[in-house]
């Protein structure tokens, strides 16, 4: 689906063009009767009265050629609801392979100077398909043009509601893509293409992660014949050497659980284990697309979960970057291992402001939380109650899940400092993360945030038609935002 918006200062006359106008909450549409003619403002009125007037907006189909599209916006509209608003009104144009409207932007009645920019990121949003491999693809194209001199959005803001789009839809895209395609040799060449956007890009592949000690990342992808690599992103939009805003992401391309292999049902779906690397790479982009006022880097370890004569056993004990041994007693634990590394070498080389890892890492979250909400803990409850704050807003939700020494006990090995699973029963995603946090050796305000139920959804999603979410992108972004800018 293509979207093309464009703007125009003069207000429709009263034609044949499908009009998309806006009323109070009681669809009160005295206001608009300039915008189109008599017979149609009665005609609509009519229709009206016998309606349920708790809907949000109404599709009046004049003739086969005009549609008359009546908005209500209610009172007091947060902007994730106005985002939401715009994607309804996708979901009620959305066919055929062309449509056309006029938005008058003149009939918007809300205080919220940015309300347009809200309501087409969300329908843009909405609108995302991931179609690329279909051989018999569907050409279609709404055309959206707004008349009217008020509530129109400046430049600026044009230029970050794209940024978070594209960063979003990058993620989407890198998610969607299947194992066979997005193995770790031609992810870490894609972020590579990321350095047209003044973005400084290195990457680690197996020869120098070996000279860095960092095992448990290498054996992970040691039973796989493509390559293991961590990558760094860094973003400088200060001039100054403040320390930066730091990211770390799981980029597993293909979990097939190593030799404590997955049942084959559903295993496809692990193709989206690299989910939390996705959304630090699109940050990433977004970040540099909007010139973000800070410093920043995103760390990812992509590699490939796969059984082989090569691969890791249970039972094997691998020493990590930061020195600290792993006894593995479930190969399919492996994320944890990945972000290990990935965590020590980003708190010892970057000396961040803060770390927020993002992964899929435990189906236990699913069981515990659905996919209303991704898991959040934190040793930080500043950190926290900033994550918290930005989830609600853009409505991408986190529910902060304990922390305790006595979780944490249970990950002690005989044979090793400690073990990459707890046998003992429950608290899976608590234990997981008890794991990452003795790899944040420097006591860094750090945040995990496991999205396991929230990075893809069968069934679609207010801003989402379905597969991929880009979850995160847009709730780290708003993070930045609101406290580090």
């Amino acid at each position: 689906m293509s979207i093309q918006i464009n703007y125009k200062s003069n207000n429709p006359n009263k034609s044949s063009h499908n009009v998309i106008l806006f009323t109070d909450e009681k669809f009160n549409i005295g206001p608009v009767k300039k915008y189109i003619s008599a017979f149609e403002s009665s005609y609509i009125s009519d229709l009206l009265k016998t309606s349920d007037l708790s809907k949000n907006l109404f599709v009046f189909e004049l003739n086969s050629k005009k549609k008359i599209v009546i908005i209500s916006i209610k009172k007091n509209l947060e902007n994730s609801k106005i985002e939401n608003l715009g994607a309804e009104l996708y979901g009620r144009i959305n066919y055929g392979k062309r449509t056309e409207y006029i938005i008058v932007s003149d009939s918007i009645i809300d205080k919220n100077k940015n309300f347009l920019g809200y309501f087409l990121h969300g329908l843009k949003l909405k609108s995302y398909e991931f179609n690329k491999y279909k051989t018999k693809k569907v050409s279609r194209l709404i055309t959206l043009t707004v008349s009217g001199n008020r509530n129109i959005p400046t430049a600026f803001d044009r230029l970050r509601f794209k940024a978070l789009e594209d960063g979003t839809f990058f993620t989407r895209d890198l998610v969607s893509e299947p194992g066979n395609i997005l193995h770790p040799d031609e992810y870490a060449r894609r972020i590579k293409t990321l350095k047209k956007y003044n973005l400084k890009i290195n990457t680690y592949d197996i020869k120098k992660l070996k000279k860095l000690g960092m095992n448990a990342l290498l054996g992970v992808g040691q039973g796989s014949v493509r390559g293991s690599y961590l990558v760094t992103i860094e973003w400088k939009g200060l001039k100054n050497n403040s320390k930066p805003l730091a990211f770390v992401g799981k980029g597993v391309c293909f979990d097939t659980g190593g030799y404590s292999l997955k049942p084959a049902k559903f295993m496809e779906d692990m193709t989206y284990d690299m989910a939390g690397s996705a959304t630090v790479v699109g940050l990433m982009k977004n970040l540099a697309l909007r010139k973000a006022k800070i410093n920043a880097v995103g760390v990812v370890g992509l590699v490939e979960n796969m059984v082989s004569g090569n691969a890791q056993r249970p039972g094997d004990i691998v020493k990590s970057y930061s020195g600290k041994t792993i006894e593995i007693l479930n190969t399919d634990a492996e994320g944890r291992l990945v972000l290990a590394d990935a965590l020590t070498f980003t708190e010892k080389k970057f000396k961040p402001k803060f770390m927020v890892d993002l992964a899929t890492l435990t189906g236990a979250i699913i069981v515990s939380l659905g996919s209303e909400y991704a898991g959040l803990f934190s040793n930080d409850d500043k950190l926290s109650k900033q994550l918290l704050d930005a989830g609600q807003k853009v409505e991408e939700k986190l529910w902060r899940m304990p922390l305790h020494k006595n979780y944490d006990k249970l990950i002690n090995s005989k044979n090793a400092d400690m073990q990459n699973i707890n046998y003992v029963g429950g608290a899976g995603s608590t234990t997981a993360a008890q794991f990452l946090q003795r790899f944040v050796i420097n006591k860094t305000p750090w945040a995990h945030l496991d999205i396991a139920g929230m990075a893809f959804s069968k069934y679609g999603g207010a801003l989402n038609s379905g597969g991929a979410t880009g979850y995160g992108v847009r709730l780290l972004n708003q993070l930045i935002k609101d406290n580090y800018e």
